[in-house]
């Protein structure tokens, strides 16, 4: 029993000590998205729209009950830094949902949808099973913050100072 904990421990310690990327990877500057009117789209021209800007990428579902739950907070963090843009990326199951929960939300940005999901190029590369996902990219285009759960993290907001 004490060598499943040990091993416990050391697998999450090992896991958890992996350096958060700084940049995007080719292949995922390459991944495609959908724009609002249907429109295949690369990450890297995704991006390149907000050039010279501070953004949050928020990766999310309609779905998905965490990312409803955590909108007054993500509506509290776009009030409060109002200089930075907003970029959805959503994992929704097809598009229709994805459209519709961006009325019904009202949510104020950038809005891409992953058609692959989480399971994809840009899925892969967030190395994550869960979603709501932050991430901040600086003025300079480089990730600043890989990894925020919820709007209200702390981590987050020191990225946006």
């Amino acid at each position: 029993m004490k060598n499943k904990g040990l091993i416990c421990i050391l697998l999450v310690t090992l896991i958890s000590c992996g350096e958060a990327p700084t940049q995007f990877s080719e292949d995922v500057l390459n991944d495609s998205f959908v724009s609002l009117d249907g429109a295949d789209v690369q990450l890297k021209e995704i991006l390149k729209k907000y050039e010279g800007e501070q953004i949050v990428i928020n990766v999310w579902a309609s779905w998905c009950k965490d990312c409803i739950l955590g909108m007054p907070d993500l509506k509290n963090l776009q009030s409060e830094f109002a200089n930075t843009k907003f970029l959805f990326l959503s994992v929704d199951r097809n598009e229709a949902a994805w459209k519709r929960s961006l009325v019904k939300y009202d949510l104020i940005g950038g809005h891409y949808f992953l058609p692959d999901g989480q399971k994809g190029v840009f899925g892969d590369f967030l190395n994550s099973n869960w979603i709501p996902r932050y991430m901040v990219i600086d003025k300079q285009g480089n990730i600043k913050l890989f990894k925020a759960k919820k709007a209200s993290d702390n981590k987050l907001k020191e990225a946006l100072q």
